[in-house]
């Protein structure tokens, strides 16, 4: 529990005192696995709530090395080979896709990550456009959603998914119970 901790102080967020003695914040959580193309779990991903948007942590193996579109999919739902069953890119506003566009991007629209020749690739990214916890921007909705890997880097302005390639990595994300 000391990463928590440890999570919740850089996060800013205020301990609460109660019966003198200090109280961790419960920190809702999500968490997934990710597969390759043959169904094996090479990595995870670790969703945490903030007060300000949802940080993501993830570290993948076993991965070709280059650039690399990294995205949230409106689907929860990863099936092997091709993952066309995460669906598109989350994106509940219908904005257009990519950084680029004057009118906004996909809500599960993230930077590019850059793989080394070892295959490994760790990551953090913090977005304020998604949520764990309940809204237009929920994660959570009926049908879930996904973390996903393309075999190519986001050229950040070609709908629908910047021109990035197949996808090589999956995760379906599910909440965590509270501890």
């Amino acid at each position: 529990m000391a990463w928590k901790a440890g999570v919740a102080a850089a996060l800013g967020v205020v301990l609460v005192a109660g019966a003198g003695q200090a109280q961790e914040p419960v920190l809702q959580t999500a968490t997934g696995t990710y597969i390759n193309a043959d169904g094996e779990a090479i990595g995870t991903a670790t969703l945490t709530e903030t007060p300000n948007g949802v940080l993501i942590v993830t570290e993948i193996n076993g991965l070709p090395q280059g650039i690399h579109a990294y995205h949230i999919h409106e689907t929860g739902a990863c099936q092997p080979p091709d993952f066309t069953s995460a669906g598109g890119h989350f994106n509940p506003t219908d904005a257009g896709h990519g950084y680029f566009d004057p009118d906004g991007y996909h809500a599960g629209d993230l930077p590019n990550v850059h793989v080394g020749a070892d295959g490994l690739l760790m990551v953090e990214h913090f977005t304020d456009r998604v949520t764990l916890d309940e809204g237009e921007a929920a994660l959570f909705d009926d049908d879930g959603s996904a973390m996903v890997l393309h075999q190519g880097p986001d050229d950040y302005q070609t709908d629908p998914a910047g021109a990035s390639g197949p996808r090589i990595a999956c995760a379906v994300i599910e909440p965590n119970a509270a501890d």
